[in-house]
């Protein structure tokens, strides 16, 4: 078995897929500590099916699916926010109501053209052969640049999480924070879909911040461990994905899973030595 884990760097594409999987992963769990303390971690799956819908725009267009995804989904981004700002539309509403509606567009615009084909389900499920030098690129680039202004803003994403009102109070423009902590999540989501897949990657915002935070209270303890985690999970569905003939995508969710029913049960047994101590 080792051998065939040692194959695995033998070819190009797993290469590029290891690496760019890797820090999708990592920065994804890092990004989504704040999006589920905030009860906005659906984001990803919102912002999942409006790709989907601009993939579908693409394909309509016969243009590049990057280039037509990438604004789309970070004006939907913005949009979401701005939108569940108002206190008439709670965040899981306006998440609702965008998924919803752009994933009806999708299915129209597809079922005009070509109908479902290979390209829509890699789109849909993900596909480590349809990485190409370009995703990479992407991939590292763009998580390199979320991580980084999550650790140089740590201080004020952490007050905003929290406390909103104190944040604005003492002069610390929120609404532009929050608005550039949305563009990046927006990024990262669109280069993951295409690794992961549009139906799985909410999972990756949400499995790895629920685990931890059953184990670790202090909201550094769970970013650092999230990230940990993320990546732990995915190096083991990774590989196992290429061992097993799995689709990745699959398998990383589902070591993710075990993930959270361990801390799941290490936290219950943490509770009833309490009671019983």
């Amino acid at each position: 078995m080792f051998n065939e884990i040692l194959n695995v760097f033998k070819y190009p594409f797993l290469q590029r897929a290891f690496i760019a999987g890797l820090f999708i992963c990592v920065c994804v769990a890092i990004l989504g500590v704040s999006l589920v303390v905030k009860r906005f971690s659906m984001i990803g799956d919102g912002l999942s099916h409006v790709g989907f819908s601009a993939f579908s725009i693409a394909c309509v267009l016969n243009c590049a699916p990057f280039f037509v995804s990438i604004p789309i989904v970070v004006l939907a981004a913005v949009f979401l926010l701005l939108l569940s700002e108002n206190s008439k539309i709670k965040a899981d509403s306006a998440i609702a109501l965008i998924s919803n509606s752009c994933l009806a567009i999708g299915v129209v615009l597809i079922s005009i053209t070509n109908g479902i084909n290979k390209d829509v389900l890699n789109y849909m499920f993900g596909s480590i052969l349809a990485l190409n030098n370009l995703d990479l690129i992407l991939a590292v680039t763009f998580s390199f640049v979320a991580i980084i202004v999550f650790i140089f803003s740590y201080n004020k994403i952490f007050s905003i999480t929290f406390d909103e009102d104190f944040t604005k109070a003492v002069g610390v423009r929120v609404k532009l924070s929050k608005i550039v902590m949305a563009i990046l999540t927006a990024l990262i989501i669109v280069v993951g879909m295409k690794f992961v897949g549009a139906l799985l990657i909410s999972s990756l915002i949400v499995f790895p911040v629920i685990s931890v935070s059953m184990i670790f209270k202090s909201f550094k303890s769970v970013v650092i461990f999230s990230a940990i985690d993320s990546a732990i999970c995915f190096v083991l569905g990774f590989f196992s994905s290429f061992i097993f003939s799995i689709p990745t995508g699959a398998m990383i969710v589902i070591f993710n899973l075990v993930v959270f029913v361990i801390c799941y049960f290490v936290s219950l047994f943490k509770k009833l030595k309490i009671t019983l101590g």
